[in-house]
């Protein structure tokens, strides 16, 4: 597995620069994670406000539907 995290020579020789660098990956990584979550957040949001636009759509077909029905059988019982 390759690694992705660069290793220093200072960092294998001193304990207090490894502390450091590991909090400046874990400061970064904290940030990209951030910024991913922030990314579904938002398409989680856009897919509801799609999701709710598609249920009136079908809501509304559906609602002509039907009236059309009722009006041609209206037509249909008033020409008899």
């Amino acid at each position: 597995m390759e690694r992705t995290a660069v290793q220093y020579e200072s960092e294998k020789k001193s304990l207090e620069a490894h502390v450091d660098l590991c909090a400046e990956r874990y400061y970064r990584l904290e940030q990209r994670l951030g910024g991913v979550e922030d990314a579904v957040k938002d398409l989680k949001n856009t897919m509801v406000d799609e999701s709710k636009r598609t249920s009136k759509i079908i809501i509304g077909s559906a609602a002509t539907v039907i009236g059309g029905l009722l009006s041609t059988v209206v037509a249909l019982i008033m020409m008899l």
